[in-house]
């Protein structure tokens, strides 16, 4: 079962354009970011347009678990009051998570060199997914972690009573680690570095610098140096959260891909390490526009009106550009399915250790659906079959995996038979509109 709903299947079909302006929830990582380090800030952070997925409610019951004074003001509006760098108390009962690995491994960072001992647990999803790649480098700062075997939850993490700067090179491009490492070092004296390879999604450094902290970034030809500061007093915020640009992927791909349509997407976040899609579009031949252009907040945004393309080719990704879309390959896959000619994804091992497999989950459902792929652990090759190729007609397992589901969705809204998957309840723990907001925009899901 996915975390906190029902199971639920659903089905989608080919009906009408989608038409009309769709308001997207706040970027669901600039929201975990902002109630964990609102906690860790000393004073009090007001945050507007967080994201009310389960996935970030329950980083805000996290971070009251650990002594931070949490408060929803009204829609989208919260006030938190932290206890500063250091200052988290130890939990009285276990640290649920959910279905969120972005929530369970920032905590992780966040906790890890503070004196306290915690357990954290989740979905059934959750607990099947590594976390050996944070708990590893939070050894070095001192922690210790237990755990079932391959690291996974349920799983305790005994902070640091004596934390230690660290000196770290991510061996995966993730952002999930680099900021359960910098969020470590917040409560370690001296200098900690994060090197990475790849650069990749970078609200956290953002952020921390706007809270206060020291942070440096350096690119040299052996890789990107992040260093911060230690032991900081971060002072609060007042913090406007973008709109999420992986959810908006759903909305804007589906426009793409369903004969008439013409849908305005505003106030999307375009940060730079986060909008290798809408690029990936463009390149594609996509009718995507960015209109209204602006930056709020440190973060860059625009209005994204996108309209069918049927003249879409198919392209290669190349692999540097992965860590920028890491989460929209599944929704990339469906919409290549009705492009012209193959598309090749690379450098995209990374999706075998998200919610679900997500190469597999996708190869599969898009073979279901009559679409030949090809695989390989680092790749997927979508051969797409034009627009109105797709049969359809089959069922795709969401595998507990929000992305799964919805890319499917919206595949069934461009295919010739019904697309159904067999689960559609993990969307509520992550984009809890999505299912609404398409039927507002003219879209037929049934279930």
């Amino acid at each position: 079962m996915s975390g906190h709903g029902e199971r639920r299947k659903m089905t989608a079909r080919k009906g009408g354009p989608l038409r009309g302006e769709a308001e997207i929830p706040g970027d669901k990582s600039v929201s975990h970011r902002s109630l964990i380090l609102g906690a860790l800030a000393v004073g009090e952070t007001r945050i507007e347009g967080l994201l009310e997925g389960q996935d970030v409610l329950d980083t805000a019951k996290a971070m009251r678990a650990f002594g931070a004074e949490v408060e929803r003001l009204g829609p989208g509006s919260w006030r938190v009051r932290g206890v500063g760098v250091g200052g988290f108390a130890e939990p009285s009962d276990v640290i649920d998570c959910g279905n969120s690995g972005t929530g369970v491994r920032l905590i992780m960072g966040a906790m890890a060199t503070s004196p306290v001992t915690a357990t954290f647990t989740g979905d059934a999803s959750l607990r099947s997914r590594p976390m050996g790649r944070v708990t590893e480098p939070l050894a070095l700062f001192g922690a210790r972690a237990v755990g079932r075997a391959g690291g996974r939850l349920p799983l305790t993490l005994v902070g640091a009573r004596d934390p230690l700067p660290v000196e770290y090179r991510s061996p995966v491009p993730s952002a999930q680690v680099k900021s359960a490492v910098l969020l470590a070092g917040l409560n370690a004296p001296g200098i900690t570095t994060l090197i990475e390879a790849e650069p990749t999604r970078d609200h956290t450094e953002r952020m921390l610098r706007g809270f206060g902290a020291e942070v440096e970034t350096e690119v040299t030809a052996a890789g990107r140096f992040i260093r911060l500061v230690g032991q900081p007093e971060l002072r609060p915020l007042s913090i406007s959260v973008p709109r999420d640009p992986s959810s908006a992927a759903f909305p804007v791909c589906a426009a793409l891909m369903a004969e008439g349509s013409d849908v305005l997407v505003p106030g999307i976040g375009l940060n730079p390490t986060r909008a290798g899609l809408y690029f990936t579009l463009r390149e594609m031949g996509a009718d995507l526009a960015f209109e209204n252009e602006r930056e709020e907040g440190g973060e860059p945004m625009a209005d994204l009106r996108a309209r069918f393309s049927p003249a879409m080719k198919g392209i290669e990704t190349p692999p540097e550009r992965a860590a920028s879309m890491i989460d929209e390959f599944p929704i990339l896959a469906a919409l290549a399915a009705t492009a012209e000619g193959r598309t090749v994804m690379r450098g995209v091992k990374e999706l075998r250790v998200k919610e679900s497999d997500r190469i597999d989950a996708m190869a599969r459902g898009l073979e279901a659906m009559g679409v030949r792929v090809e695989e390989t652990e680092d790749s997927l090759t979508v051969h797409g079959m034009g627009p109105g190729g797709v049969p359809g007609g089959g069922t795709a397992a969401a595998r507990l995996d929000h992305r799964i589901a919805m890319s499917f969705l919206c595949l069934g809204l461009a295919s010739n038979a019904p697309v159904s998957v067999d689960d559609a309840s993990p969307i509520d723990t992550s984009f809890p509109n999505f299912v609404p907001l398409m039927r507002a925009l003219g879209a037929a899901l049934e279930g």
